[in-house]
């Protein structure tokens, strides 16, 4: 669904990442985990056309993503839910919801069905409709942004950092809506610093150090492999 070949990215003189290759399968959670630093987020805003790579390839459903505009790549079904949230704290979360569904072309029936079903799947936001986003707690915020992506009609997500800032137990929420969003269809690339948990739910991963790729595999194999244990586990 998603490949990634020999991708280099530049910021000026710095090579922050260095020849990589990734696939994502489609049905799959594939996560991408390593360090503060390593280049996640940067190889996300590459995908996500926010980024243009100094060379390699990116490919999504056969669609040539370096040759696409950030706004014609959500229209083929990619959308990036971004580290930190970046709702619009100004707007409320309905009007949150309706940015989210800018691309799409429809009745307004058929989106208001669309905005019912993220609802229903967060009912805290249909509590909180009217209230304006920046008056929500980190676990809604994160809610809100998952949502608005998911207005768009994505047939993959990329998850930046969705734990960032929130307690344990939210954390363990926002981590189940990640596994229910996957088998109602949705394929997801998901970067993540709690590696437990994104390998907890992913099927495959990468591990990213200073821009390269040091390890991939299945993310039960991860789990148990010492050098990940020590690295990236706190074992």
């Amino acid at each position: 669904m998603l490949e990634i070949k020999n991708l280099n990215v530049y910021y000026g003189g710095i090579h922050a990442i260095k020849d990589i290759s990734i696939s994502v399968e489609e049905g799959e959670i594939v996560s991408l985990i390593g360090a503060n630093g390593a280049g996640k987020t940067t190889t996300l805003q590459a995908i996500s056309g926010l980024l243009k790579p100094r060379s390699g390839e990116i490919t999504f459903l056969g669609n040539n993503l370096l040759a696409t505009e950030a706004h014609d790549i959500l229209k083929l079904g990619l959308a990036q839910v971004p580290e930190g949230r970046r709702i619009f704290s100004g707007l409320t979360v309905r009007e949150n919801l309706q940015m989210g569904a800018f691309a799409v072309k429809d009745t307004k029936e058929n989106l208001a069905a669309d905005r019912k079903a993220v609802y229903d799947r967060f009912p805290r936001l249909r509590e909180r409709k009217k209230q304006m986003g920046g008056t929500l707690s980190g676990g809604e915020q994160q809610m809100l942004a998952i949502g608005r992506a998911l207005m768009s009609r994505p047939k993959m997500l990329l998850l930046d950092e969705p734990s960032m800032g929130l307690a344990p137990i939210l954390v363990k929420e926002i981590f189940e809506i990640i596994k229910e969003v996957n088998k109602s269809g949705v394929t997801i690339l998901l970067v993540e610093q709690n590696a437990k948990m994104a390998l907890s739910i992913s099927n495959r991963a990468y591990v990213l150090e200073t821009g390269r790729i040091v390890m991939s595999g299945k993310s039960s194999e991860l789990l148990e492999n010492e050098l990940v244990k020590k690295a990236y586990l706190g074992a």
